[in-house]
């Protein structure tokens, strides 16, 4: 088991410093000056000062040794300073970071609640539910969530002044942001964990569990679901690293600060600190939820912990 975890923790390292590198490459591809881009169209800004910028920020340097100091920094946690902010960009994120977690947790705890639920009820039987629910995850599946975002705001905020239209004012304002994500993540979970049970429920463990006096719905939710929840969880893992990544359309339909409206300000403002401090912040979620979810497998189906 340590020896598993230790193999996986260089290989998240591997990662994050190939996403660091990518991301280093292609934004020096990037036709901009970044003094330009610090001071914008300042005519009252002389080459001296020009060039003094350029050394406060290490831009005059061969650009193996901006690397070489950018990736020096990102291990001791120094992302650098924003362009534009002139605050530091773990400041800008931190500051960020809170809303976007709620947000994401919840439209991830929402979709995976709407998905088991859908799949201990229509698992195993071909009746109008199953013909029902299999309509609206299709749905979900083909919407974008843009579009769900838009009608749930016709709907709930013009038409019935239910919840607010924009901006981050309780938990109200969440709910049709939280609603937006999780119907359109919940389609595609219960797709697959319904599979899995189906899959389950034919095995001989079934049967044999149904010969022993358990009701159907004794074993799809003692046995059945823990077949299920496996490829579940690492669609919610990679969906909620996703989100935190930035849930950018959604946020900006809904007005809501977060992650997706500063990664979305730094692209358009050529903000390249910004950005490469989100990517690696992205690269860093995907590589610990999975970590986390390769933890969780063992948990959920007792063989692995066997075979560990």
């Amino acid at each position: 088991m340590a020896k598993e975890l230790f193999t996986r923790l260089l290989a998240g390292a591997a990662v994050l410093w190939a996403a660091a590198s990518l991301a280093f490459i292609v934004l020096q591809l990037l036709p901009s000056d970044p003094v330009q881009v610090i001071y914008g169209a300042d005519s009252t800004v002389t080459p001296e000062m020009r060039d003094r910028i350029r050394a406060d920020f290490g831009l005059d340097q061969p650009l193996w040794q901006q690397y070489a100091g950018f990736v020096s920094r990102t291990v001791t946690g120094d992302l650098g300073t924003s362009y534009q902010q002139r605050r530091t960009v773990v400041s800008i994120i931190t500051s960020e970071l809170g809303s976007t977690i709620t947000l994401a947790s919840l439209a991830v705890l929402l979709a995976f609640s709407l998905a088991v639920l859908a799949t201990l009820a229509t698992a195993g039987r071909d009746n109008w539910l199953r013909r029902v629910i299999s309509s609206l995850e299709l749905v979900s599946v083909s919407t974008p969530a843009f579009w769900i975002g838009l009608l749930l705001l016709t709907f709930f905020s013009f038409q019935w002044p239910i919840f607010p239209v924009v901006g981050d004012q309780g938990w109200k304002s969440l709910v049709l942001p939280v609603a937006t994500l999780g119907i359109a993540l919940f389609g595609t979970l219960s797709q697959v964990m319904r599979n899995e049970m189906d899959q389950a429920l034919e095995q001989p463990f079934a049967l044999t569990a149904r010969t022993r006096g358990l009701s159907l719905w004794a074993v799809r939710w003692r046995h059945a679901l823990r077949h299920a929840l496996i490829p579940a969880l690492t669609i919610a893992a990679e969906t909620f690293g996703a989100l935190l990544a930035g849930a950018i359309i959604t946020e900006q339909v809904f007005g809501r600060p977060g992650l997706g409206r500063i990664t979305l300000q730094a692209v358009r403002n050529q903000d390249i600190p910004v950005v490469l401090g989100v990517v690696l912040f992205s690269a860093f979620v995907f590589v610990t939820i999975n970590i986390i979810v390769d933890l969780l497998y063992r948990v959920v189906d007792p063989r692995l912990r066997a075979r560990a």
